[in-house]
């Protein structure tokens, strides 16, 4: 309890609480230290006071046990600030303390310190939008705390893990760890993982569009964190409450929550809470053509996110900037905030990583030319301490004769010596840099030369590519009701396309192997081989015994390496015979949309890759009737999964059928017109995600 009589010295020292020893006692328990056992109201006012206290701690405590509490003590008061950097300050304090001998107490809350800050770096990650390493460090995290058994922090792992499937769109895992974190937290009875994980599974609602169910689960959070008591928390429900009104087309009651989320945002001292309340609210307001209010929100909403470095917000304020200052006729300022808006978008991490680079250079630079610079100024120097010592011994000579002749002569040696010493050293420096200058050009000249060799060797494996995808003249002569659209990301793609005629039937696929650019158009080589041999050198028409036998095809030549290759494609297949259709597909579902229907019929596939699969099953076919005027569609997810719109977010599948729904009145070649069209309406100036390939046929 040595911690404990320290914090009771500070809160005294800085007469904070009425009942300091109450609160204090209440929150010891629960590794809030410094932050939570203060009144909330008074939490901005005396943040730096707290921190020079726990400083002062750190520096005068005589062990280990003690200086980690202060420095998480600093680390949570900094949470809204340059938290990242105390992280990385207290984990190597941590990992120097885990060398030592140490108790087993002592020892649980080292590792336990070390979980929280991957827990950290995962949702940093997370929030620019770095998934793998977000899951990487979850993982970490989790590892952790199942070591030490602890139930609250095994729940944030697993609602963690969670928040990255969702983000990648696998709702079944994502809903799997959500239930996870949540059924520990209410096994434990912790109020604030319930309330974290009935939100998760909210916004996970959201997304697959039940709206009641993901507003009973916000409901449901809201009186969690009430009964809880943590003001702190308010605001990310109150947010997303507010986006579900707004979504549902209730602006009023919207704003009226984003309100709610900036007051507290603000009253806490979250910058970057505020800063997202404050682009809400102006996004609405510029709706609803309340330009003056919503530059405001957008101008406070923009300052903070440049003052806190917040990404996010830099690209979606800096572009509700950008509108404002359009409609203001300003178009200086609306072209400068929406190349801000641009430069978001191509990555802030990059530029940031970029500027930290030529700072160093310039740094290496100047020191380097310090040193020169610091070299000639002690040779004027010696030259000119020699020319004092010259007078010197001459009027010592004059008054007392040729042995201080000797002195003067042996000096000048010495100082000569120096001279072409220090001569030396300086031409040494500039031959070092002018050979570093050649080098440098001539790296960059190398570099040159090879970018343009692998550019030229790309460009001739796009016409390898090219060569084994069907003509247009082939498609339209067996499918003249059709349209391919396909929309590499790269030079060469993952995904392809694929047309075959045997027996009086007609097969086509849309395949989208793992990867894109050069690895994925590798994959998709050794998969369009598979598809061909087993319909031309294996007769086979049925369209899941086609799948299964290039599945054995596909795994057979990777098995050929002595590395564990686990690539493999999704396709989607299909034979039609007349009005007679059948379906197979891995991942890839068929979507069929019946003459004058309004909603779409869709035959889900296999959940299986064409590649290794642990236990795998044969592909089933599905037989179905068409008739006259019926469109079926089949695709790869690159389409769906494009990051765009006013947010930045997914397009999603449910936009996707909207519009093939809006467009079934238009000939096919006029509905891939519209189809591209939306698709880079939607993605306007953020970067292409994947390979897009959409097929659709009408009968």
């Amino acid at each position: 309890m040595r911690f404990l009589k320290y914090i009771l010295l500070i809160i005294i020292a800085l007469n904070l609480l009425k009942s300091k020893q109450c609160i204090a006692q209440k929150y010891a328990d629960k590794d809030y230290y410094l932050v939570d056992s203060l009144v909330l109201e008074e939490l901005t006012t005396f943040d730096r006071n707290l921190i020079d206290s726990c400083l002062v701690i750190f520096h005068k405590a005589t062990d280990d046990t003690s200086k980690i509490y202060a420095l998480d003590g600093i680390r949570l008061r900094m949470m809204h600030q340059d938290w990242v950097k105390y992280d990385e300050w207290v984990f190597t304090f941590v990992k120097e303390s885990l060398k030592k001998q140490n108790t087993p107490a002592e020892l649980m809350y080292l590792k336990k310190t070390i979980g929280d800050i991957y827990n950290n770096k995962s949702i940093g990650f997370q929030a620019n939008g770095n998934n793998s390493k977000s899951l990487e460090y979850s993982i970490k995290a989790l590892k952790i705390y199942e070591e030490v058994n602890d139930s609250w922090r095994l729940s944030v792992g697993y609602l963690n893990i969670g928040n990255y499937y969702l983000d990648n769109n696998d709702y079944k895992a994502a809903l799997n760890y959500y239930y996870k974190g949540l059924e520990i937290a209410e096994e434990a009875n912790d109020t604030d993982n319930i309330a974290n994980g009935l939100l998760s599974i909210g916004t996970l609602k959201e997304e697959q569009g039940d709206y009641d169910s993901a507003m009973k689960h916000y409901a449901e959070s809201l009186e969690m964190i009430k009964a809880y008591g943590d003001i702190t928390r308010y605001p990310t429900t109150l947010n997303c409450i507010g986006d579900l009104y707004e979504l549902l087309g209730n602006k009023e009651k919207a704003i009226d929550y984003y309100y709610k989320a900036l007051a507290i945002n603000e009253k806490v001292g979250d910058k970057g809470g505020a800063s997202n309340s404050l682009y809400r609210i102006g996004s609405i307001l510029i709706k609803q053509n309340r330009l003056e209010e919503a530059y405001y929100y957008a101008k406070r909403s923009y300052d903070l996110a440049l003052e806190i470095g917040f990404p996010a917000t830099i690209r979606s304020s800096s572009e509700l900037l950008s509108v404002i200052y359009e409609k203001q006729g300003k178009g200086a300022e609306a072209l400068k905030m929406y190349k801000l808006h641009v430069k978001m978008n191509d990555s802030l991490s990059r530029e940031l990583d970029e500027a930290a680079t030529i700072k160093l250079q310039a740094k290496f630079e100047y020191e380097k030319q310090k040193a020169v610079d610091d070299a000639e100024h002690d040779k004027e120097i010696a030259i000119e301490q020699e020319a004092k010592e010259k007078q010197t011994i001459l009027t010592y000579a004059t008054a007392g004769g040729l042995g201080l002749v000797g002195i003067f002569l042996l000096v000048v040696f010495n100082r000569l010596k120096v001279t072409r010493k220090q001569k030396s050293i300086i031409e040494e420096q500039k031959t070092e840099v002018e050979k570093q200058k050649t080098v440098v050009e001539l790296a960059h000249t190398e570099l040159e030369e090879k970018n343009k060799e692998i550019t030229d060797s790309i460009q001739y494996a796009k016409r390898i590519q090219n060569a084994i995808l069907p003509p247009n003249k082939v498609v339209k002569e067996y499918l003249q009701e059709s349209f391919i659209y396909y929309k590499p990301k790269d030079i060469v793609a993952g995904d392809f396309y694929w047309l075959e005629h045997s027996k009086n039937k007609v097969l086509f696929a849309a395949a989208d192997c793992t990867g894109h650019g050069v690895p994925g158009a590798m994959v998709s080589v050794v998969c369009n081989n598979g598809l061909n041999r087993s319909v031309r050198e294996y007769g086979l028409t049925d369209p899941g015994e086609i799948l299964n036998k290039t599945r054995e095809i596909v795994v057979q030549e990777f098995e050929k390496s002595e590395e564990d290759v686990k690539d493999g494609m999704d396709i989607a297949l299909c034979s039609i015979e007349g009005n007679k259709l059948q379906y197979a597909g891995a991942h890839n579902p068929l979507w069929i949309i019946r003459k004058d229907a309004e909603e779409i019929e869709e035959i889900k596939a296999n959940k299986q890759p064409i590649g290794q699969f642990d236990n795998p099953e044969p592909y089933t076919t599905h037989p179905l009737e068409l008739k006259e005027g019926d469109s079926l569609y089949i695709f790869s997810d690159g389409y769906a999964d494009q990051f765009g719109g006013e947010k930045g977010k997914k397009l999603k599948t449910t936009n996707f059928k909207k519009l093939l729904l809006s467009i079934q009145t238009e000939p096919m070649e006029k509905q891939k017109q519209l189809i591209d069209e939306a698709f880079e309406k939607w993605k306007g100036n953020l970067e292409q995600l994947d390979d897009v390939c959409v097929i659709g046929v009408r009968i």
